[in-house]
C-alpha cells in the first residue's frame, strides 16, 4: 500500500480512537451523571462483541442494542404493497422512491443522479407481496435488471428502501443491520469544482475548509482547463463542438479514452502542474487533495500526467481510465507513486475483483447507487480489505443515498472518505430532517445516527419546492407498474 494512504488511515484511525478514548473517560468519570453516561453507553454500541463493548457487560450491551426494538410490529407478517417517486432538481434530476408496507412503515431510496426513475419502477411488480425484512432473497430477484453505471439505479434505490424499512420495523439503525459499526462519524470529502478563474476557485475552497470545516478536497485537474491555451493540446480540435453533450453517442463525451488520440504537449503539462501547485501553496500539506475529470485521453497521457503532479502527494487520481480496462489500470498504478483509484460505475463485487485481486488500483471508489447498496458495498469494501486496499466512496446525489452511504461507512472498516457533491447548494441538507435531532453534517464529518433504519424524513415542503422540471409529479399513484408481463429467469 502507497505511504500516502497509510498516512490516512492512520489520520482517521487517530481521529476515531482521540474521539472513543475521550467518550469512555466520560463514561467512567464520577461525576458524569446517569442521563448523560447512558447516552454515551448507547452511542458508544457498534455490533454486539466478546466482553461488551467500551467495558459494558455483554447484558448491558444486550439491552442497549435491543431497546428500540418494538415489541408490538410484526415484521415476519411485513408486505409491500406499493412504489412512489418524486424527481429532484439535484444534479440534474435525481429520484426519490418510496415503498410502501402493509404495516405503515414506508422506505427511502434512491436513483442515482442521471439515472432515469423508471429503472426503479419497473421492479414494482416484481416486489410487490414480498416480505421486505428479506433484503437478500429481494436483491438476488431484481440483480439482474441493474447494470454497470446509472443501470445500476433502480436495483440500488429499492435495496436501500429495503433497509430502511427493516431498520424501522426492528427498531435499529441500518449500519447495526450490517454488523455493526468501526465509527461515530463518516470524514467527507468535498467536491470542488473548477472555478472560472484563479480567483474564483481560491474562494471554493476557502469556503469549504474555513466556513465549512472539510478536512479533505477533491478538485478537477482538466484538459478542459486548457482548450483556450494554445499549443497544449493535440488532436483537440476534432472534438470541438457539442463534445461535452452526452446525448451524443459518438461524441467526446461518450467515447472511451482509449479512443480520443487526445494527447498533453509539455506545455499543456506545465498549464496542470501549475493548477495543482496554486492548489497546494493555498490549501498547505495537512489537507488531503483527491483529483478527477482530466478528460477523456490514453494511459500514455495519464502516466505522463501523474508523474509530472507527483510532488504534490494527491490522495488519488480518480478515473484515468475507464474501468474495466484493469490491465491498463494495472500499468498506471505499478508506474506512479500517487494512489489510484476506480470504482464510481462498477456493479457488484464480481466486477470488482479483477481490479482488486490484481491490485490494479490502490484504493477501490464505489458509488453506492451503481454498486448494488449497502450490503454489496459492505462487501466490496470487505473484500478489497483482505486484499490490502482502502475504500473511499463516490457519493452525488441528495441526502437520501448520503445517509445510506453514512450507514454503510460506519459498518466498513477499511473505510477512508465519503464524496459530498452539492455544498455549494444551500438547502440541500433541508431536504431531510434527521430523526435523532443531529445534523446531517457538523464541521466535514457526518454523525453517524442512532435511529432506526436511515435515520431520516423527508422534509415534503422543501422538496417540493426543488422538483426537477420535467416531472413535478409528487409521490402520485403508479398502478401502472403494479402488472409483470414477462418471465425474468435467466437460466432453462
Amino acid at each position: 500500500m502507497k505511504s500516502y494512504i497509510q498516512q490516512i488511515i492512520a489520520q482517521n484511525k487517530k481521529i476515531e480512537n482521540i474521539k472513543a478514548e475521550t467518550m469512555k473517560a466520560e463514561i467512567e468519570n464520577p461525576a458524569t451523571g446517569n442521563n448523560r453516561r447512558n447516552f454515551l453507553k448507547k452511542t458508544a454500541l457498534g455490533g454486539i462483541a466478546l466482553g461488551g463493548i467500551m467495558n459494558l457487560s455483554i447484558e448491558d450491551t444486550l439491552a442497549q442494542t435491543t431497546a428500540k426494538v418494538s415489541r408490538d410490529s410484526k415484521p415476519s407478517e411485513l408486505k409491500i404493497t406499493d412504489m412512489r417517486y418524486a424527481v429532484t432538481s439535484v444534479l440534474g434530476g435525481t429520484a426519490i422512491i418510496r415503498i410502501y408496507t402493509n404495516q405503515g412503515i414506508y422506505g427511502l431510496g434512491e436513483v442515482r443522479d442521471g439515472a432515469d426513475v423508471r429503472y426503479a419502477l419497473m421492479l414494482k411488480s416484481r416486489i410487490l407481496g414480498l416480505n421486505p425484512c428479506n433484503v437478500e432473497m429481494i436483491f438476488k430477484i431484481i440483480k439482474q435488471f441493474g447494470g454497470q453505471g446509472r443501470q445500476a439505479g433502480g436495483v440500488c434505490a429499492v435495496e436501500m428502501a429495503l433497509w430502511d424499512i427493516v431498520g424501522k420495523a426492528y427498531g435499529v439503525p441500518a449500519w447495526q443491520l450490517l454488523g455493526g459499526r468501526y465509527r461515530d462519524s463518516i470524514r467527507l470529502y468535498a467536491d470542488t469544482p473548477e472555478g472560472r478563474t484563479h480567483d474564483e476557485q481560491v474562494e471554493r475552497i476557502k469556503y469549504r475548509i474555513e466556513d465549512q470545516g472539510y478536512t479533505w478536497l477533491k478538485m478537477d485537474l482538466s484538459i478542459n482547463s486548457l482548450k483556450d491555451i494554445p499549443g497544449t493540446l493535440v488532436n483537440q480540435n476534432f472534438w470541438k463542438g457539442g463534445q461535452y453533450d452526452m446525448r451524443d453517442y459518438m461524441g467526446y463525451g461518450n467515447t472511451k479514452h482509449p479512443f480520443t488520440q487526445i494527447q498533453i504537449t509539455d506545455k499543456g503539462l506545465d498549464e496542470l502542474v501549475k493548477i495543482a501547485a496554486e492548489t497546494r501553496d493555498h490549501i498547505g500539506w495537512d489537507i488531503p487533495i483527491s483529483t478527477d475529470h482530466y478528460g477523456h485521453f490514453d494511459l500514455n497521457n495519464g502516466i505522463r500526467l501523474g508523474k509530472a503532479i507527483e510532488k504534490y502527494r494527491l490522495a488519488w487520481l480518480e478515473d484515468v481510465v475507464s474501468w474495466e480496462y484493469a490491465d491498463q489500470w494495472k500499468t498506471i498504478t505499478d508506474a506512479l507513486e500517487t494512489p489510484t483509484t476506480t470504482g464510481e460505475d462498477i456493479y457488484l463485487l464480481e466486477n470488482f475483483k479483477s481490479l482488486i485481486d490484481t491490485h490494479a488500483v490502490d484504493i477501490i471508489h464505489p458509488d453506492l447507487a451503481s454498486s448494488g447498496g449497502l450490503l454489496e458495498t459492505k462487501r466490496i469494501g470487505d473484500y478489497a480489505e483482505l486484499n490490502g486496499i482502502a475504500m473511499a466512496m463516490h457519493q452525488a446525489g441528495t441526502p437520501v443515498s448520503f445517509m445510506a452511504n453514512v450507514h454503510c461507512a460506519a459498518a466498513t472498516q477499511n473505510f477512508l472518505a465519503l464524496e459530498h457533491h452539492s455544498v455549494d447548494l444551500p438547502w440541500w441538507e433541508d431536504l431531510v430532517k434527521m430523526t435523532d435531532g443531529n445534523p446531517i453534517i457538523k464541521k466535514g464529518f457526518a454523525p453517524v445516527p442512532e435511529s432506526p433504519g436511515l435515520g431520516i424524513e423527508l422534509n415534503e415542503e422543501v422538496i417540493k419546492e426543488h422538483l426537477d422540471r420535467r416531472d413535478n409529479s409528487f409521490f402520485a399513484p403508479t398502478d401502472e407498474w403494479n402488472e409483470k408481463r414477462s418471465h425474468d429467469r435467466t437460466w432453462s
